[in-house]
């Protein structure tokens, strides 16, 4: 199963990278996330966009949601961003996201970085902590 996630994450961040190899940094996010939702399809990857996440409290679920950018296979979470700078809150975000929604992989990308590694951020989250 992690070998299946690693390739995953290994694949999303390859179509990440032709992504932002095809447009550079300084674009609005919404130009990302309609690009990266076509090179995923192309790859042959299943991605959700805009997937609702439901807010439980104390075993009541409120008439409030997240929305997290992808649901990759099932299985992944990513956000992307274009900011100047990722700041801890964009991290926290995700892995709110990812103890909400029983994930335990996510990614964070930032499109408005020179180089897109630099702005790849992966967290896990342990399933367990719930």
């Amino acid at each position: 199963m992690k070998n299946q996630i690693e390739l995953l994450t290994g694949k999303v961040i390859g179509c990440a990278i032709e992504v932002h190899r095809n447009l550079g940094p300084g674009l609005l996010e919404s130009v990302y996330q309609i690009c990266l939702t076509e090179e995923l399809a192309m790859a042959g990857i299943q991605a959700r966009k805009q997937v609702p996440i439901p807010i439980n409290y104390k075993g009541q679920q409120l008439d409030k949601e997240f929305v997290a950018d992808f649901l990759i296979e099932d299985t992944l979470v990513v956000e992307i961003k274009a900011v100047e700078i990722i700041l801890p809150v964009h991290e926290v975000q995700l892995v709110t996201y990812l103890k909400l929604a029983e994930k335990n992989i996510g990614l964070l990308i930032n499109f408005n970085v020179p180089v897109l590694t630099a702005g790849i951020r992966r967290k896990v989250h342990d399933l367990q902590e719930n």
